[in-house]
């Protein structure tokens, strides 16, 4: 994700401007509608299809950022998010408090601005390739496993508490194991695939 959060929150990616001049020019859709697939301004889509240049210029952070080490972390749960229903999903607040208890010590303004651009890059994907390429896979018994992290709330000790959920399902069987945690740590997710694996009774090959 470190492409990603390198590029300003107004400009579009090369690929995205050369879409933008062929619906312009070739195919003679008007700037309203280029607006409304892409999401930028009227303003903005004139800029690009009026002048001479061929892919925008980006301006380079000079120095890291401190949400660096937690830009795949955060890209993880914007997937996850995505997947929600509007009332289900985090806001970016939240997702900075959350990134805030982890360690994070930068602003909230860089946290929401990477999920804008996520989201944006997310959206373009959708609408340059439809629904997206899905490629059937398959997979022989024991030959790997599937990991990935969500959120739920439970009752602890009476109170409604908020748990990090480890899933491990294996890709041929669809087993899988669920086990909950307080935070998401190398120690929490090196005990989850232990237990795991001794469940399953065995360590897949990848």
């Amino acid at each position: 994700m470190a492409r990603l959060w390198g590029l300003p929150p107004a400009g579009p990616s090369p690929a995205l401007l050369s879409v933008i001049r062929r619906w312009y020019y070739r195919d003679k859709i008007p700037i309203r509608d280029i607006s409304r697939r892409t999401g930028l301004s009227r303003n903005t889509i004139r800029k690009y299809v009026r002048a001479d240049m061929v892919e925008p210029i980006f301006k380079v952070p000079k120095r890291p950022s401190k949400l660096d080490a937690f830009a795949e972390k955060l890209a993880a749960w914007l997937r996850i998010e995505s997947g929600k229903s509007r009332k289900q999903k985090r806001t970016a607040k939240q997702l900075y408090s959350d990134l805030a208890a982890l360690g994070y010590e930068g602003s909230y303004a860089r946290v929401a601005a990477f999920a804008r651009a996520w989201r944006r890059e997310r959206q373009y994907k959708q609408q340059t390739t439809g629904r997206g390429t899905f490629v059937p896979l398959a997979f022989q018994p024991g030959e790997a496993f599937q990991f990935d992290w969500s959120e739920d709330y439970a009752l602890v000790a009476g109170k409604q508490t908020m748990l990090q959920v480890a899933h491990t399902k294996l890709a041929h069987s669809r087993a899988f194991v669920v086990r909950a945690y307080p935070l998401q740590t190398h120690e929490m997710l090196f005990d989850a695939l232990t237990e795991a694996f001794r469940v399953l009774g065995g360590v897949p090959r990848r």
